[in-house]
């Protein structure tokens, strides 16, 4: 489909969108690649417009540079708009307490953290997209499942796979990012194999060893 076309029915999708006022919205095509610019009453619209436009047959990526401007809103100061930032996410109990961390810069705020779901990556971008004086939303949340003890105590097991010790001597215990192994096993060699084991596991931080010798 050729560039034409192809703006042509990014104009059409944005003017049939819902909360956009396509009146404002500029859109150049080239080899595919959409950009957006103009200016929007919210974050929200902000995001509609850019999943509008990539929902388009023929559009291979999407240029974003729309801008926010509050109508009826006087510009919001950037520690005044991180306060309410968080007490937004504190409110929210979708969001788990102290994971998300945030900084503001002109209106952008930056996310940073670490959840253990998708959805409550999601949540946080919900939460402040329609808050006022919002221009941005650079979300760098990582999801990582929760640890689990099963998958720890696993690869333990295959790391003392080939050992004479009952590896079963072995307690792993998660809590949180941390591994505490107890318990006891022959030789030294095997504690290494097993402190060596839960460091292998994804997202674990810290290994406490509290493996003894010879039971």
């Amino acid at each position: 489909m050729d560039d034409i076309t192809v703006r042509q029915q990014v104009l059409e999708e944005l003017e049939y969108a819902p909360m956009i006022d396509a009146a404002q919205i500029g859109v150049t095509v080239e080899n595919g690649v959409v950009t957006l610019q103009g200016h929007v009453r919210n974050h929200a619209e902000k995001t509609i417009a850019e999943r509008v436009a990539l929902r388009v047959r023929g559009v291979r990526a999407v240029a974003e540079r729309i801008e926010v401007r509050y109508p009826d809103n006087p510009r919001i100061g950037d520690e005044a708009l991180a306060d309410r930032c968080a007490q937004v996410l504190e409110r929210d109990v979708r969001i788990p307490g102290d994971s998300v961390s945030l900084k503001v810069e002109e209106g952008c705020v930056t996310l940073q953290g670490c959840v253990p779901h998708y959805n409550q990556k999601a949540a946080v971008d919900q939460a402040l997209r329609r808050l006022a004086g919002v221009t941005d939303i650079v979300n760098l949340i990582a999801v990582k499942p929760p640890l689990q003890a099963a998958d720890v105590k696993s690869r333990i097991l295959a790391a003392l796979g080939r050992s004479a010790r009952d590896p079963d001597t072995i307690r792993v215990r998660v809590d949180g990012d941390t591994v505490i192994l107890d318990g006891c096993v022959d030789v030294w060699r095997e504690r290494e194999l097993a402190e060596r084991a839960a460091w292998s596991a994804p997202g674990v931080r810290a290994v406490e060893d509290r493996l003894t010798l010879a039971c």
